[in-house]
């Protein structure tokens, strides 16, 4: 008997995205949640810019440098606003919920949990091993105490922020991609494509746009073939939680989106040479953790 091929437990959430198979349904699916998306933001930032301006505070602006915590907050919440409109084209187009997209509950849970486990113990090894330990000067960000009463908000807005990515580019596009092709190189290929393409802002990264752009997509190849793997969105939910809590709790860089980070590192994401002199760690680093991952599923 032939051993069974590793992206088998996919098969079944494949399944679940073909129970209304015309091909027309994902971009107008797409469309749909692209403009209930943006109307649901416009309206979320008009509410808020209708509390805060009154007070001559600009949350919109903020958010928009990330550099403050209630700005980073207001952002990270702000993609509630796209899962909205994901969970309605689901709803009219495809006739499915916005959970059928996890998988199994029970299983992605135990799955998230235990991926993640493994996930957060690889990262404290790799906070104390060089470069981070040798030579390396950090910058206190926030006070200890201000950091710990923002922790559960900045951890419940981060969860908000990427279970909507996950949703979208490992749930919904590579869900209904596999239900019309059966090759995984179209079905994983074109959400870390598109999700690349998402991070990809030369306005703030300047020459550093595109290296980001490819670290994003590799990324999404990882959080794909984990889900493949797992049947489930529970392993993609724990990598990319794990990588933006880390990434935006504990040690950003300065600038931009660093409003929730206990640390930061003296220098920008705009600064070609040092981000560019990181990205190979970077690198080594993602593809640790999916090894670690794919471990841990294994357990």
């Amino acid at each position: 008997m032939a051993p069974a091929h590793p992206y088998t437990p996919h098969d079944a959430l494949a399944r679940n995205a073909a129970t209304r198979p015309e091909p027309w349904r994902l971009p107008i699916g797409m469309m749909v949640m692209l403009v209930a998306g943006f109307g649901l933001g416009s309206f979320y930032w008009t509410i808020l810019q209708g509390l805060t301006l009154p007070l001559g505070y600009d949350l919109q602006a903020e958010a928009e440098s990330g550099q403050s915590a209630a700005g980073m907050l207001a952002l990270l919440f702000s993609f509630a606003t796209m899962a909205g409109g994901l969970a309605l084209a689901l709803a009219l187009v495809h006739g499915r919920r916005l959970l059928d997209l996890l998988g199994p509950l029970d299983l992605c849970w135990r799955q998230f949990r235990r991926v993640a486990l493994y996930l957060v113990v690889l990262q404290l090894v790799i906070a104390i091993l060089p470069p981070w330990s040798q030579d390396t000067e950090l910058v206190r960000n926030l006070g200890t105490n201000a950091w710990l009463a923002l922790l559960p908000f900045a951890v419940i807005a981060i969860g908000v922020q990427i279970a909507t990515e996950e949703m979208i580019f490992r749930g919904y596009l590579q869900q209904h991609l596999a239900a019309r092709f059966a090759r995984p190189a179209v079905w994983i290929s074109v959400p870390a494509i598109l999700f690349g393409l998402g991070h990809y802002t030369p306005g703030t990264l300047g020459d550093n746009a595109m290296p980001v752009a490819i670290w994003a997509a590799l990324f999404s190849l990882a959080a794909s073939d984990l889900t493949a793997r797992a049947g489930t969105l529970g392993p993609a939910l724990a990598l990319h939680m794990v990588n933006n809590g880390f990434a935006i709790l504990i040690l950003s860089y300065q600038g931009n989106l660093s409003g929730l980070s206990l640390y930061t590192l003296p220098h920008d994401m705009s600064e070609a040479e040092s981000i560019r002199a990181a990205l190979p760690v970077d690198l080594l680093s993602l593809l640790v953790s999916w090894l670690c991952a794919r471990i841990a599923l294994r357990r």
